[in-house]
């Protein structure tokens, strides 16, 4: 586990871009934390970094956006409003990154199990600064293990020794 400070939007729209240059099809990055914590904020980063060009928002109510940037698609789930397993199993979200696509998971704790090898990046606010996070990237299974140096080197900026 790595553990990141973000000190505003603007870092951490970088860690996002930084872990976007190491994303290829078929991965999967689950984000997690509190309502405000930044979810939102890093997938506008991933997404800028891909090519995407269209704003990127929280698919709070669809549930699943997909953007095509003519290289991989994007899709960007949001699983909050989802109340059992079942609707999750349903999204069929592994399914998305078949082929040619990359899966971005807000709210996607529930469903880490169901998605395999993954990435896993946790934001929290700081309370002694409202615009700053501490993040914490891991990463499951061997797809990201071994990518795990390059995710290390990538992020080295933001990191800290003791994310309290």
């Amino acid at each position: 586990m790595i553990s990141l400070y973000c000190r505003s939007v603007t870092d951490t729209h970088g860690v996002a871009s930084s872990l976007a240059q190491l994303a290829r099809t078929g991965d999967v990055v689950i984000l997690s934390g509190d309502m405000g914590s930044g979810k939102t904020a890093f997938a506008q980063g991933f997404a800028d970094e891909l090519g995407v060009d269209e704003p990127v928002t929280s698919p709070t109510f669809t549930l699943v956006h997909t953007y095509d940037t003519g290289r991989v698609n994007l899709h960007h789930a949001d699983l909050y409003r989802l109340d059992r397993m079942s609707e999750v199993a349903d999204l069929a979200l592994a399914e998305l990154v078949e082929g040619d696509g990359i899966l971005l998971v807000e709210w996607g704790d529930p469903a880490a199990p169901l998605l395999g090898d993954h990435l896993e990046v946790r934001l929290r606010h700081d309370d002694n600064d409202d615009d700053a996070r501490f993040v914490t990237v891991r990463g499951v299974g061997r797809t990201w293990a071994a990518r795990w140096e390059r995710v290390e080197a990538a992020v080295a900026t933001w990191r800290v020794d003791d994310p309290s």
